[in-house]
C-alpha cells in the first residue's frame, strides 16, 4: 500500500513519477516515459499504459485504496461497505435494504463520512504547516515508505550515530555485528543498510541477499524481512523483484 511520503495527488491517478519512470502504488509496476507498449491491439505511450495498467489491474484507484483496510484508511469494515455502495451509485433505498437498515441511517452515513473528509482536510492542511514549520528543525527522518510512524522515529542524530558506532564495524562497505532487538535500533540500522540499493533499479532476488549476506553473513533474511516491513524496499507477489520504496526522505 502507499506510504507515509505519497503526495495526494499521486494518491488519485494510483502512480507516482520518478525520474522519468511512473510506477504503480499498489503493486510496483513500471512504465519508462519514452518508452511504447501494446495494449490491447494498440500502442501507448508511459502515462496511459500506467493509466491502463490501474484500470485493468486494480478496477480502479478508489478500489485499490480501500481494499487496504482499516490500517490504510482508518475506516471500519461498515463504512468502507458503504463507501462502496455511494461510489457505484446505489440508491438510498436499496443500500438500506441490501444493509437491513432504513434509509435514514445510511443519509447520516452520507453526511457522517463527509465529515471525515472535512476533518481529514484539516488535518492534513494542519500537518502540513507543522511540517513546513519544522523542516529547520531536528525532525524525525520518516521516510516515504514507512508503515509504522510512532515513537520509534524520535531518535536524534546523535543518537543515531552512537546506535551506527556500536552495531557496524565497518561503513565502508557496511558490516554490521549484531541485529539489536530494539526497534528504534532497528530503523537505525535499517536505514544504514538501504542506502546499498539504488533507487529506481530492480533487484532479483540472489542480488539482494548477495547485497544482504555482505553486510550480515549471520543472518541476512531477517535484515530483508525487516527492510521489507518497514518500508524501505517493495517487491512484486512472487518475491522475484525487489526495489527501494521511494529515492528520498521526508524530514
Amino acid at each position: 500500500m502507499p506510504g507515509f511520503g505519497i503526495s495526494l495527488e499521486d494518491l488519485l491517478r494510483g502512480y507516482t513519477l520518478t525520474e522519468n519512470t511512473y510506477r504503480c502504488l499498489f503493486c510496483g509496476q513500471e512504465f519508462s516515459g519514452g518508452e511504447i507498449y501494446p495494449c490491447e491491439a494498440r500502442l501507448v505511450d508511459a502515462p496511459t499504459a500506467a493509466a491502463l495498467h490501474m484500470e485493468q489491474t486494480h478496477g480502479s484507484v478508489f478500489e485499490a485504496l480501500l481494499a487496504g483496510g482499516k490500517k490504510s484508511t482508518g475506516l471500519t469494515e461498515g463504512q468502507s461497505q458503504m463507501l462502496s455502495f455511494f461510489y457505484a451509485g446505489t440508491p438510498d433505498q436499496e443500500i438500506a435494504a441490501r444493509l437491513g437498515v432504513n434509509a435514514a441511517t445510511v443519509r447520516y452515513q452520507r453526511f457522517h463520512l463527509r465529515e471525515k473528509a472535512r476533518q481529514a482536510k484539516a488535518f492534513f492542511a494542519l500537518f502540513t504547516l507543522l511540517e513546513e514549520h519544522a523542516a529547520h528543525k531536528d525532525e524525525p527522518q520518516i521516510h516515504a515508505g514507512a508503515t509504522m510512524v510512532d515513537e520509534r522515529y524520535m531518535v536524534t542524530a546523535e543518537e543515531s550515530q552512537k546506535i551506527i558506532d556500536t552495531f557496524f564495524s565497518s561503513l565502508e562497505p557496511p558490516r554490521l555485528i549484531s541485529f539489536p532487538p530494539k526497534e528504534k535500533k532497528k530503523l537505525v540500522i535499517l536505514r544504514v543498510i538501504v542506502k546499498q540499493f539504488e533507487a529506481g533499479r530492480r533487484y532479483p532476488e540472489p542480488e539482494v541477499n548477495r547485497i544482504l549476506k555482505g553486510i550480515y553473513p549471520e543472518d541476512h533474511v531477517t535484515l530483508r524481512r525487516y527492510l521489507i516491513e518497514y518500508g524501505f524496499l517493495e517487491r512484486t507477489p512472487d518475491c522475484g523483484e525487489y526495489w527501494v520504496h521511494a529515492p528520498h526522505m521526508h524530514q
